[in-house]
């Protein structure tokens, strides 16, 4: 009973850091955003920008290199480690989840694994990567992918499910 009512105070925590995250994610100042998100838990290298309007989930997993750009209205799932290298290009309205629910379990409940994006990995518009995916280095994934495994170093990759098309 205590332990329900802890893990439900937890959730309402996390539901609160969200809420204000997404209030500061429209601040029209990339270094006050910056400072906010710093706060919050996200590690973010020298030279990086998070564009307006991404959404955090659990910020304190998400560690962002240097050099690096978050695009517009991007999701970063921090409910497991989300490692983002350096020099690397995010687009608009990605998704990165890194926690799904187990549609095969009779209670449905959550899993999570973590998701890692090399160096110099460009993610196009509206892409999804999901649970336990690794980018490596230098791949680039097409527009309005779903990537559901892996992506080998220096691999375009594109459609749904994500394959290596060059």
């Amino acid at each position: 009973m205590i332990t329900r009512i802890f893990r439900r105070l937890r959730t309402i925590l996390t539901e609160f850091v969200n809420f204000i995250l997404r209030i500061v994610g429209f601040i029209p100042s990339p270094n006050i955003r910056r400072f906010f998100y710093r706060i919050s838990g996200i590690k973010i290298g020298k030279g990086s920008t998070v564009h307006m309007g991404a959404c955090f989930y659990d910020p304190k997993n998400i560690v962002i290199g240097e050099d690096s750009i978050i695009g517009e209205g991007a999701v970063l799932d921090g409910r497991d480690k989300l490692i983002i290298g350096d020099h690397v290009d995010i687009a608009s309205e990605v998704m990165i989840y890194n926690a799904q629910h187990d549609v095969q379990s009779s209670d449905f409940h959550a899993i999570s694994s973590p998701v890692f994006i090399e160096d110099y990995v460009f993610i196009g518009p509206r892409a999804i990567i999901l649970p336990g995916v690794r980018i490596k280095k230098g791949a680039v994934v097409g527009a309005g992918a779903v990537v559901t495994k892996d992506v080998e170093e220096f691999t375009i990759v594109g459609g749904v499910p994500a394959k290596p098309i060059k």
